[in-house]
């Protein structure tokens, strides 16, 4: 088989997926228009087989159906082709959201970072902010408890 894009196929990436459909598509039109040229070539060469035995001429037309078969052979095989074409790329698009989705995952620790970049903090800040918020959380909890046994001693 003699694709236009001779490769393997992408394996993480969306935009390494997409220009292989694209190659994909593009092999797939061109071997398209070669089979229909090919049945064009074919309905000629069995024209002329027709014409060859209408007109008693065996030898001719022994010549002509050797042709057409061969012609017929071409379109068998770029029929094949064809069909290996589209289910290479139908099999890349349903495999394209994943790839896509992959690539939009976000790293908690990488974002982290960058944000405390931004605000002009130092990475390792984020250890001593989480004293100060542990601290907070305790002493929510600790205000949520004694409401809660304040409100088992009221309750008779």
């Amino acid at each position: 088989m003699e694709y236009l894009y001779e490769g393997p196929p992408p394996q993480g990436s969306a935009a390494a997926a997409k220009e292989y459909i694209f190659h994909h598509t593009a092999a797939l039109k061109l071997t398209e228009k070669n089979r229909d040229e090919l049945l064009a070539d074919l309905d000629k060469w069995e024209k002329r087989v027709e014409l060859a035995r209408s007109r008693n001429a065996a030898e001719l037309a022994v010549e002509a159906e050797k042709e057409a078969g061969r012609i017929r052979a071409k379109a068998e095989a770029l029929a094949a082709e064809i069909a290996e074409l589209r289910a290479n790329i139908e099999k890349l698009r349903k495999e394209l959201p994943a790839l896509s989705a992959r690539e939009r995952t976000v790293d908690p620790d990488l974002l982290e970072q960058e944000l405390l970049i931004t605000l002009g903090k130092n990475p390792g800040d984020e250890i001593q902010n989480g004293g100060a918020f542990k601290a907070v959380e305790v002493d929510a909890a600790l205000e949520a408890l004694k409401a809660k046994m304040a409100a088992k001693d009221t309750v008779p």
